[in-house]
């Protein structure tokens, strides 16, 4: 860094980095285990190089072993974990300080849905505890999981906000997804009558349903007008949702316009 300032609770990092690292939790990418320890060995093994006393450190470990459930695995040796418990075992040892600050590096890279979905309910399950920071490229896992972005690009931030707000300011218009059983050509002929409406993309065709991704000028978005067309023409209304854009569909954009491509 060339200039600022950065702190954690309170802590400048440069002047005071000691204090800053006891009060960070830290899981990277690849969890530095030591797989000839069972998992109560090594979560007491890494608490008391974190400086937690003889007498506190078997209440710190029961605590983040309950926290991450792996208590009824306590005994067992790292080795004979699967990937989805180790990584439990790697939040654990984040976590056996009871850190302010918890960053997680890429935390379900690797792991399989049902594992993937676990972590993320113990990650969210953290959250008013600690401030949990989600380093990742997997983009849904951030719109699933977090509830406020940045986005970094070549080393500068170019957006910070919630995934709604971003979603909000960066899609210029609202787009609606409809499958409509009428006859196409009418079906598109009165929707473009609608006010507001700015470009119908007409989709396939299955025995007279037809798919149509409707795009409204933002303010102007008279959506209730079209379930109405739809009735009074006697047309089907099979599905009606909105298409809100992607954390991927904004990263690009947001990377595209800095690139000034």
């Amino acid at each position: 860094a060339t200039s600022g300032k950065a702190t954690v609770a309170g802590y400048d990092v440069f002047e005071n980095s000691l204090e800053v690292k006891k009060r960070i939790g830290y899981l990277p990418e690849n969890v530095p285990l030591y797989k000839d320890m069972e998992i109560t060995d090594y979560l007491t093994f890494v608490g008391r190089i974190k400086g937690i006393s003889a007498r506190d450190i078997k209440k710190r470990v029961g605590k983040v072993m309950d926290d991450c459930s792996i208590t009824h695995m306590a005994g067992k040796l790292i080795a004979e974990l699967s990937k989805g418990y180790r990584q439990r075992v790697g939040l654990a040892q984040a976590l056996i300080s009871d850190p302010d600050v918890l960053i997680l590096d890429e935390p379900t890279i690797g792991l399989d849905p049902k594992q993937i979905i676990e972590i993320r309910q113990l990650i969210k399950n953290l959250a008013g505890r600690h401030t949990v920071i989600l380093s990742t490229h997997i983009l849904p896992e951030v719109s699933m999981t977090c509830q406020r972005v940045v986005i970094i690009n070549e080393g500068r931030v170019i957006a910070v906000d919630t995934p709604h707000n971003l979603t909000s300011q960066i899609q210029k218009a609202a787009r609606i997804f409809f499958k409509i059983e009428g006859p196409a050509a009418n079906v598109v002929k009165e929707l473009n009558k609608i006010k507001g409406v700015k470009m119908i993309e007409k989709k396939e065709t299955n025995n007279s349903v037809t798919d149509y991704i409707v795009e409204l000028e933002k303010g102007n978005e008279n959506r209730k007008d079209i379930p109405a067309l739809i009735i009074k023409n006697g047309w089907g209304l099979h599905e009606m949702r909105p298409i809100e854009m992607s954390l991927e569909d904004i990263f690009i954009k947001l990377v595209t316009e800095e690139k000034g491509v």
